[in-house]
């Protein structure tokens, strides 16, 4: 839109105010209802681009966008909060020419945005992506039990469930008494078993269907008599 343009939006019930009656201050809006909205764009404030920023000001704009995807994530809209967490680390992605300072600065709110991106995609079930950033979380913080929490929980929707163990149980090295953590690994648990349990059955029946097998073939070579000779009457 441009500055003084007037738009007419409309808003299906899903993405409006859903399938409950809603008390609005000039009416009640029925469930299930289409809104619309006449907008008119006042004015705006166009935001600067990541290079016509000093190291200062990427510093504030990508500590803003992570407290605007906070915001976000807490009403639980986690595709545009993603959105917002993956912007904030856009503005420090480059950090060469950032002071040691602004580098802790930057390497903190990387970790945080990072995080809170992976928790995004797992609540939107993109396990892969998920894994991804908490790996980048890992590669600057080793240690970091969340990530650890995080990547398992992604490796096991994955069925990864090796790497799950892995990473659980580090996590539960850094921090033993995480409640968190240990019910995931209790779940973990179970979820290897019932996969072990599987496994075995279908080994089994496999190995069941190729002993008949053998054993129908062996049936079939005894029951077939030697044909006899042909014998030369002329001998």
């Amino acid at each position: 839109m441009k500055k003084g343009e007037v738009a007419l939006l409309t808003i299906a019930p899903e993405y409006a105010l859903g399938s409950s009656e809603s008390k609005q201050e000039l009416a009640v809006v029925p469930p299930n209802s289409t809104v619309y909205y006449e907008v008119e764009l006042v004015s705006f404030v166009k935001e600067k681009e990541s290079w016509d920023l000093n190291t200062q000001e990427k510093i504030e704009a990508a500590g803003k966008k992570k407290e605007e995807g906070n915001v976000l994530f807490k009403a639980g809209k986690y595709v545009r909060a993603s959105k917002r967490y993956e912007k904030a680390v856009k503005y420090i992605d480059y950090d060469t020419s950032f002071s040691e300072e602004e580098k802790k600065q930057s390497k903190a709110l990387k970790v945080a945005c990072n995080l809170n991106d992976a928790a995004c995609k797992l609540k939107l079930k993109d396990y892969k992506q998920a894994e991804k950033l908490c790996t980048k979380v890992l590669e600057l913080e080793s240690a970091n039990v969340k990530a650890l929490y995080r990547r398992a929980q992604a490796y096991i929707n994955l069925a990864d469930l090796d790497l799950a163990e892995l990473d659980i149980k580090k996590a539960l090295e850094l921090d033993p008494d995480n409640r968190e953590v240990k019910l995931e690994y209790k779940a973990l648990k179970e979820k290897i078993k019932e996969y072990n349990k599987k496994e075995a059955k279908f080994y089994g029946n496999m190995f069941a269907k190729m002993n008949k097998m053998d054993s129908g073939d062996s049936s079939k070579s005894a029951a077939k008599e030697p044909e006899p000779m042909s014998i030369d009457s002329k001998a």
